[in-house]
């Protein structure tokens, strides 16, 4: 039987925040009966100025820790203002610190109720990176968000050509290549001739002339040349903010240069990719204290569902969808490589499915990518393709083969010794 101190925090506030107002609640010890506690409430604007008087009473009261709930965007500048003033900030899930249901629930009900579970010790503050690191994540998540809206807008450029009857996507891989555009501002022109537009391939494109005027024979008209003008000129548009976010994050990134070659290390992990990882994780793996830590916080790791004395299936939760759309396009990625985590993919999506693959690749390569952050000597070394073949039991193997062929041709499959063959003359 352990003894816990009630009380952890000595002087807290806790902030139930909205978007044009918020709640504080001061709690302090009183000043006669050290077993008793003073609480204050108070409502503030959530204008600078109105937080800079929250900061002075927050002084006044010699507050320790300041403790506010992730409600959508609204904690970020509060956030940041009493982090900036000198004050310890605790950013906290919401699920983590929910009120007891039967009870009244008012902004100041809760803000009281938060301001007791931290004083208590019963929560645990989420990850909110430096300046630095958050500079960078806005940076490349916009950069992201701009990518996948230029390849909405292909979309729907091709669409528009498949309405015309243009095949030209089928033939050529990638339309936005010299060929492809060149294609398309002539039809835009007023070319509509299929012979002259084929005549405009480049290079090994040039094999591909007859079905290239097949595919440019459609119906394509000054309608369609209005459309796809309009969607062009988005295209470029938005290709010509990436390439200034691209420079952008090269100069956010410098400091940390080191790490991105780190992770280019990795097969599979590009210049992009890395960048994205280290805006999303940051560089100081010691918010992480193991690698498990970090693959738990990435939830690329299943949760834990037992009861009476059986486990339960469960997924991994709901993390953060940038990281986990980087990781899983480095996953991709993998999946096609002649590697260790590469034929990992393969073994696994082969038995328990594609997207359960994802996730334990993921799981593996969260894993290097903490060790390689965490220790500057570590070097990244892949074990190849043949790992599991070279460590694999040789029952274990043919117990599995002996499965497979079974449940390919439904019939019972049972070894027989070999004889011996006679050698040959």
């Amino acid at each position: 039987m352990t003894e816990e101190p009630v009380e952890l925090v000595t002087r807290v506030c806790a902030i139930d925040i909205g978007k044009a107002g918020l709640v504080a609640c001061v709690r302090v010890p009183h000043a006669t009966r050290p077993d008793r506690r003073v609480q204050e409430v108070r409502e503030y604007a959530t204008v600078t100025t109105a937080l800079l008087a929250l900061a002075d009473w927050l002084r006044v009261e010699r507050v320790e820790l300041v403790a506010m709930e992730a409600t959508s965007s609204y904690w970020k500048p509060v956030f940041y203002l009493l982090e900036a003033e000198g004050f310890t900030c605790w950013l906290l899930n919401a699920r983590h610190v929910k009120n007891v249901p039967g009870r009244p629930k008012t902004d100041r009900l809760d803000a009281v109720w938060l301001a007791k579970v931290v004083e208590r010790g019963m929560c645990r503050p989420s990850l909110v990176h430096p300046k630095p690191i958050r500079q960078l994540r806005d940076v490349t998540r916009y950069r992201r968000s701009l990518v996948r809206e230029q390849t909405r807008e292909k979309q729907r450029l091709e669409k528009t050509l498949e309405d015309a009857q243009i095949k030209l996507d089928s033939v050529i891989s990638d339309l936005h290549g010299v060929s492809g555009r060149q294609m398309l501002q002539a039809l835009i022109g007023g070319q509509r001739d299929p012979k002259v537009l084929a005549e405009m391939a480049h290079g090994s494109m040039r094999r591909k002339i007859p079905q290239l005027r097949d595919a440019l024979t459609g119906h394509f008209d000054d309608h369609h040349a209005f459309i796809c003008a309009t969607m062009l000129r988005r295209i470029d548009a938005l290709a010509a903010d990436i390439a200034e976010l691209d420079a952008r994050i090269e100069e956010l990134i410098a400091n940390f240069a080191h790490a991105v070659e780190k992770l280019d290390e990795i097969t599979g992990i590009g210049l992009r990719s890395a960048q994205e990882l280290i805006a999303e994780i940051g560089v100081d793996m010691s918010v992480f204290p193991t690698a498990a830590h970090l693959v738990s916080w990435a939830k690329f790791s299943p949760i834990d569902a037992q009861s009476a004395g059986r486990k339960k299936g469960n997924s991994t939760g709901k993390g953060n969808p940038w990281l986990a759309g980087t990781v899983g396009e480095v996953v991709a990625g993998l999946a096609r490589t002649n590697t260790f985590l590469g034929e990992r993919y393969r073994r696994l999506a082969r038995r328990r499915g594609k997207k359960r693959a994802i996730v334990a690749v993921g799981n593996s390569l969260l894993t290097s990518i903490w060790h390689l952050l965490a220790n500057p000597e570590a070097r990244y070394q892949d074990l190849g393709p043949g790992f599991y073949e070279s460590r694999i039991d040789k029952h274990r193997r043919q117990r599995d083969l002996i499965r497979q062929l079974e449940h390919l041709t439904s019939h019972k499959v049972a070894l027989q010794p070999q004889p011996d063959l006679p050698n040959a003359a």
